[in-house]
Formats: structure tokens, sequence, C-alpha cells
């Protein structure tokens, strides 16, 4: 225990926060079926650490994925004077793989290094920043002598970049959550720290699978060429999808549904063949005035015009799909709550926004509970040379720890 304040003692822990960090990016927690560990080394980690600061409750649940590997998550309570609610900080312990090594310049994805007021390594921004950050805001509490108004929860989860089956979802069905409860998901934000996530769009993922009929390439009037009529059919959809769903929301950054093609996969290995097949994806990220349902029928009878024309056939697949979830109320309480301490920590005012991008908030308004999504980043997550700056991430700890003195 010490005289100092929290905030002042976030402060005075910076370098153990640093430390702290740099800890976790050396152990990577990427799924197995990217030929990963999982999460049970940085689980490990984090609940010996859990420990040493004391909180009063915590368990651990672990479920096995489709390969059999053990995905762990951790729970941490910290009682308050009032048990009638929880205030849950969630964060994830997996991250994605590294990617390009040649891209990373600054230092190797699991090497972290501190270099200009950043902690640079794969996961130091998503969702380590936030992870460390809340972890420290209830260190900082303890260490001033303080008891939280409601209880803090901390839930430290598996497998949130490929779906969350093994990770938030699985708690969910565990009855750990109650209605009453206040859910800050801290996996998204801007520079400035002035972005309350409240609403997400649709997310569909569409595998799109074109086949005709494989020849030489000298002889094309032997074959039917899949890539031609799948570049035509892509054409088709980038100028039709737009102009069919047109609807603005100013809630959203951009304001609009998008539909980008993405993913190629190789067709054939040789210059002097036709493809017979051809394979490529498209992201859309629709807004939530649309059933996602009418654009897939909608795609349907846009590839009939192609099949017609050019004697393919063509398939369309789901990859991801995630209708919007109801959106949280800019009046629910947490909502209130972390605007007024964006406001009183980095002096700005915070808005309720929507955003494009898929988060576990999703799932808990799917689930009834009111979440919200927060943190003030560069947004480097999943690029190389992936970062966090340390004064966000002292910045960010003292939103929580105002946050968890909050009523």
């Amino acid at each position: 225990m010490t005289m100092a304040g929290p905030l002042e003692n976030i402060d005075l822990m910076k370098d153990e926060i640093v430390k702290t960090l740099c800890d976790m990016i050396r152990m990577p927690a990427i799924t197995p079926k990217a030929g990963g560990e999982g999460e049970g080394k940085k689980t490990d980690y984090l609940e010996v650490l859990l420990r040493g600061i004391g909180f009063d409750e915590i368990k651990r649940y672990s479920t096995k994925d489709s390969t059999g590997a053990d995905r762990p998550s951790l729970i941490a309570i910290l009682k308050g004077k009032d048990a009638s609610k929880t205030l849950w900080v969630m964060t994830h312990t997996d991250v994605v793989p590294a990617g390009d090594l040649k891209l990373w310049t600054e230092t190797q994805p699991f090497e972290p290094i501190v270099k200009d007021g950043k902690v640079i390594g794969r996961g130091s921004e998503d969702n380590m920043q936030s992870m460390v950050a809340s972890i420290f805001a209830a260190k900082a509490l303890k260490m001033a002598g303080l008891t939280p108004e409601y209880n803090v929860g901390l839930c430290l989860v598996a497998d949130e970049e490929t779906g969350s089956d093994y990770g938030i979802k699985f708690l969910i069905k565990e009855g750990i959550f109650k209605p009453s409860d206040l859910v800050l998901v801290p996996d998204g934000g801007n520079e400035k720290g002035t972005m309350l996530e409240v609403a997400e769009k649709s997310i569909a993922w569409i595998k799109i699978t074109t086949k005709g009929k494989q020849c030489h390439a000298s002889m094309p009037e032997r074959g039917i060429n899949a890539f031609k009529a799948a570049s035509e059919f892509v054409v088709l959809l980038s100028k039709a999808l737009p102009k069919k769903y047109n609807a603005k929301d100013k809630l959203f950054d951009p304001p609009k549904s998008t539909f980008e093609p993405t993913k190629k996969e190789a067709n054939v290995p040789n210059v002097n063949t036709i493809p017979g097949e051809d394979i490529f994806y498209i992201d859309m990220r629709i807004l939530p005035c649309y059933n996602p349902d009418e654009v897939l029928e909608y795609i349907n009878t846009l590839k009939q015009i192609v099949e017609k024309k050019r004697g393919v056939t063509i398939s369309v697949e789901k990859v991801q799909y995630d209708k919007a979830a109801p959106p949280t109320s800019p009046d629910a309480p947490v909502v209130q709550m972390l605007g007024a301490a964006v406001k009183k920590i980095y002096k700005v005012k915070a808005k309720p926004m929507g955003i494009g991008g898929g988060t576990c908030a999703a799932i808990f308004r799917r689930a009834g509970y009111s979440a919200v999504v927060w943190s003030k980043i560069d947004d480097t997550c999943h690029g190389p040379n992936e970062y966090a700056w340390i004064v966000n991430i002292l910045g960010d700890a003292k939103v929580y720890a105002t946050m968890y003195q909050m009523k």
C-alpha cells in the first residue's frame, strides 16, 4: 500500500507495466489451427501475475478446440462495495501470426523493443496494451488501499482472433455474466481516444468459385475461361452492390456499406493454360438497415447474368457471416461512465460511433448485454511493426482506474 492515489501509482509502475507487456509479447499465443501453441503459456503467466496483485477471485476456464488443443481463459474479480453488478473489462490473450517477416523492419515480431516511446512487437496494441492497462489499474487501486464501487471483473479470453467459440462465447454459456453488468471491450479505437463504439455492421465474407473448362491457351475456343468470367463478375458486383445498397448512416465511419474484393486463390500454375476454375473472395460490411441474407440473394441473381453470358457455373459460399447485433444505447451506464472517464483523463469528448469491423462486443450484445468498445490506439493491429504508445498504456490504465471508482 502507498500514500499515493491510483493515478499516481500508475505512473510509478511505468517500468513494471512496460516489462509486463514485453514479457507477454515474447509468448506467442497463436491459434493451433495456424500452427501456434495457443494461449496456455501466456495464461499461466497472467494467473501468477493476478494472484500476486491480490484479486479476490481467480478462476481458469478451459475448453478443447477442434484440434484437441486446450484453450484457457481467466476470470479475475476484485470485490467492490456493491456486489450487485460487475464492471467487466474483456481483453484477449491470442494474437494473429507475424505475417511477412521481411516487413518487420524494427524488430522481430516476438522480440519486443522499446523505442521512441513505443513498445514494438506482435500483440502490443492488439490486445496487450488494454490487457496490461486493465490489470495495473486494479493494482493501482489496491496499492492505494481503495475498494472499487462495484465488482471489477477482468475477463482474459482465448480465441478472439478466430471466432471466439473457445473464448467469450464459451464463457457466456457458462453463465458468468449478469444482465445488470457493465461490459467494456477495449479492442478498437482511434488516435485521440474519442470513439465509443456502440454498433457494428453485419460482416459477410463470401467465397466465389467460377467453373469453366480448362484448355491450352493457344486454342481458347476449346475451353471456357473461368478467370475471365470471374473477372467480369467481380466488376459487376463492384458496380451493382454499392448502387443498390446505398444508404448512409452517420453513426458509422465510413457511413456506408462496403463491398470489397480481397483474396484471390491461384488457378493454374503455368501461363499457357486457360483456367477451368477460379476462386476469389469478397469482404462485405453491411449497414444494419439491410439484411445480409437479402444481399446474398441479390448476388445469386447477378451471378446468373455471367453464367448465361460466359457458359460457366458460379457458386457463392459463406466464409464468415455475422449479422449486426442490436446496438448499445448511447445512454447506457457503461457508455456514460466511460465517456466521463475519458474526458477526465484525456481532456477530450468521446462520442458514440459505429464501426465496420467485428469485436467481441457484438457477441455480448447478441446475448443481451450492453457493451462498449474503446481504447486510445494508432490502430497498427495485425500489421508489421505493430506498436503501442507507452503514454497510451498509462493513460488507458488511468481511464480504467477512474471507472473502477465510479458509481
